[in-house]
């Protein structure tokens, strides 16, 4: 069979001439008998069009971006540059020892990873963090299983992320969720209440999903432990208490934490994500195989795990999230405590100076994020908090999360980051105030915004509802 690159133009492997091109081998309905049709346009041109297109879109880069529990930080450049460096890229079925930089690199990291949680051992494998949390209930049914105790119920507070129930489920646990008390904080007696020996472990977020702080963890965690049961950490929080506690401190026994969060690598839009499992010593011989190793001479994938639920991604995870990660980590160094220690700073800033504008459900002091209301805001002059995500997307603002947790009713949850300063932080607070005010004296324009978008307000019902899949040409 002769191919279509079998003669050359001067660059070895490539052919331009009309002539080298055989199609005898294919069916003669696929072989083209017209010009295909296709505009003429430069480069300049092409490169144009989708400059135009990323305008479109709004980015880290472009404005403020308070999306609460998604933490979108600014990703250091240097990270890109150092993930995108030859070295690294290497076949990922390549021998051990033609991938010691690789396997130090994520050794390191591991160790890192565990001095900041206090855990004993971590699988870097999990690519997200709903994957962490799936992957640490699989580890406690396995580890229950093992042992031989049948226990079928995880308890998840009132206030938890969505996916909790979810992954728990998914790992063959039946769900009991349990309310919050007057504070946003788990309800000790409300715990007691469900607390059996059908009990594999509770799931928690600390600070929990209103941005607060847990006071009674420890407590909660005698309570479990006395039970026989386990303490998951859901960490994606994390970046409001690290390198002040960690989740050992705490009693927990399980934790994930999502690189794509709290140590600034790329988070959304469907890209790789990373979310290692830490566990304490009685649980290392459950992680999913292989986890990276160092014998004293070189770094090695270590299959050999008793009682490994087995791998839970391909290889060992996505290894270009794992550059990002440690590069911040090496870069920030003790200052990682700074970040979260700014983090509790603009979030608690932000919450003092809008509470008079908004309600605050929960009027306790905030960490890294706090939850705020629309329902005055509603009930006054008929504006929701869609309407109010909506008005400040005509001030390069994105919207915070809405409508989470679904405790709160017209929920706006805000949280600034580390990386912002206090000019943008103020300039959030004077849109946010502004539409306080129109949603008051001007209500019509606020349920009308946005207004400066290339795509202008909808009908987001009828688009849930008759979603229209196909491009229609004009």
């Amino acid at each position: 069979m002769k191919t279509i690159f079998e003669k050359t133009n001067g660059v070895e492997g490539i052919n331009l001439t009309d002539e080298a091109i055989n199609t005898d081998f294919l069916p003669q309905n696929f072989v083209r008998t017209s010009d295909i049709g296709l505009p003429q346009v430069s480069e300049l041109d092409v490169m144009r069009h989708y400059k135009e297109l990323s305008d479109l879109n709004f980015c880290i880069e472009k404005g403020f971006y308070p999306l609460g529990s998604c933490t979108m930080k600014y990703n250091p450049k240097v990270n890109e540059f150092l993930a995108s460096l030859d070295g690294f890229n290497i076949h990922p079925n390549c021998p051990d020892e033609m991938a010691q930089g690789s396997l130090k690199l994520m050794y390191n990291l591991q160790k890192a990873l565990l001095e900041v949680t206090g855990m004993d051992a971590i699988t870097l494998q999990p690519s997200a963090g709903a994957h962490g949390e799936m992957t640490g209930m699989m580890i406690i049914k396995k580890y229950f299983d093992t042992i031989g105790e049948k226990r079928t119920k995880v308890i998840i507070p009132d206030s938890a992320h969505g996916t909790n129930p979810a992954s728990a489920k998914m790992s063959g646990f039946d769900i009991v969720e349990i309310k919050s008390n007057s504070k946003g904080q788990v309800d000790i007696e409300a715990l007691k209440a469900v607390l059996n020996e059908d009990v594999a472990a509770i799931m928690m977020t600390n600070p929990n999903t209103l941005g607060i702080f847990e006071e009674n963890v420890k407590e909660i965690s005698e309570l479990m432990h006395a039970n026989g049961s386990l303490l998951y950490y859901d960490g994606a929080n994390f970046n409001a208490i690290m390198g002040y506690t960690n989740p050992k401190l705490m009693g927990f026994d399980v934790v994930h934490l999502n690189l794509h969060k709290t140590f600034s690598t790329p988070h959304g839009g469907g890209g790789p994500g990373a979310g290692p499992v830490a566990v304490v010593e009685k649980l290392k011989d459950y992680l999913p195989k292989p986890v990276i190793d160092f014998d004293g001479e070189k770094y090695f994938r270590n299959f050999d795990i008793k009682h490994s639920i087995g791998s839970v991604k391909d290889f060992c995870g996505n290894f270009s999230v794992f550059v990002r990660a440690y590069t911040y980590i090496l870069m920030m160094g003790k200052n990682l405590k700074n970040a979260s220690e700014n983090a509790v700073l603009n979030a608690n800033y932000l919450k003092e100076k809008l509470k008079g504008y908004y309600d605050l459900p929960y009027d306790e002091p905030c960490m890294h994020e706090f939850v705020l209301t629309g329902e005055k805001q509603k009930h006054e002059s008929g504006v929701s908090t869609l309407n109010i995500a909506k008005a400040l997307m005509d001030s390069d603002t994105h919207p915070p999360t809405v409508y989470f947790p679904l405790i709160v009713h017209e929920a706006i949850m805000i949280e600034p980051t580390e990386s912002e300063h206090k000019t943008k932080l103020d300039e959030f607070v004077q849109v946010m105030i502004q539409i306080a005010k129109e949603a008051k004296e001007c209500p019509e324009h606020i349920l009308s915004a946005p207004h400066s978008t290339p795509v202008k307000k909808i009908d987001e019902v009828t688009a849930a509802r008759h979603p229209d899949l196909k491009y229609i040409k004009d």
